[in-house]
């Protein structure tokens, strides 16, 4: 996810950059494929810190950070709150937490932010600048992050499983693997431009595409009977809890 995001700063025009990175092949691989940055074994002083590190990781990272005299934080550790990660970076440090997720790796991600006690609204513009070159962004309190988890920080696979799904069907229904799998990926992409661009909300757009005793009907009757959006609801709802239960 570090790596989306710098690659979504340079193409965004963000200059400056500089990146820590402990592991020297990790970062011999990095100035490989970013000449154009800092590439560097240990953290040094800067406008804004970005925290892209495993939770197992942070504490480490916020020393590290601590040190070099932050003017501002913006931390992307999944689960880590802004009571953990707020003393760690020093007192009056403005924190930022985000949520993104793995769609970011192409520019279509969508993330959530959530300000910590001294972060102001710069420093929510700048966190949105930055995970904004790599896709959407919205503000939250930090005690939704969890059901953001749960539902655009999860929700990839929610939708990588339903395409695991239809190219069974198709397979199944007698086309070759690889018809089944570009129909399904075009569906789909095209499902979500209608959605996106569409003044109909999900519900019309499914009524429009429903004919009365059509194809369609017959194929969402089954859906429903196998509760297939009870299961989705549920899905989104115990993404929610573990998330909260990892953050404990």
């Amino acid at each position: 996810m570090g790596e989306a995001l710098l690659s979504g700063l340079q193409s965004a025009g963000w200059a400056e950059l500089a990146v820590v990175e402990p592991v020297a092949a990790r970062r011999e691989e990095l100035a490989g494929r970013f000449p154009d940055v800092d590439v560097r074994s240990e953290a040094a002083g800067g406008r804004g810190t970005v925290l892209a590190v495993k939770p197992q990781d942070i504490e480490g990272a916020c020393r590290a950070v601590a040190a070099t005299g932050p003017v501002r934080v913006l931390s992307i550790a999944a689960g880590v709150r802004l009571a953990r990660l707020e003393p760690a970076v020093g007192d009056g440090v403005p924190v930022v937490r985000a949520m993104p997720n793995t769609p970011a790796l192409v520019g279509a991600g969508a993330a959530a932010i959530a300000a910590g006690a001294a972060a102001g609204e710069d420093d929510l513009a700048w966190a949105e600048g930055i995970l904004g070159s790599v896709g959407s962004v919205v503000r939250v309190p930090e005690e939704l992050l969890d059901a953001v988890t749960g539902l655009s920080g999860s929700g990839p696979a929610y939708v990588f499983l339903v395409a695991e799904a239809l190219i069974e069907g198709g397979v199944a229904a007698g086309l070759p693997r690889g018809i089944a799998g570009s129909l399904t990926v075009d569906t789909l992409l095209g499902a979500a431009r209608l959605l996106a661009e569409s003044e109909d909300g999900p519900e019309q757009l499914r009524a429009n595409v429903t004919s009365p005793g059509g194809t369609t009907e017959r194929g969402v009757a089954v859906l429903e009977e196998a509760e297939v959006r009870a299961a989705i609801i549920e899905a989104v709802q115990a993404a929610t809890r573990r998330s909260r239960e990892l953050g404990a």
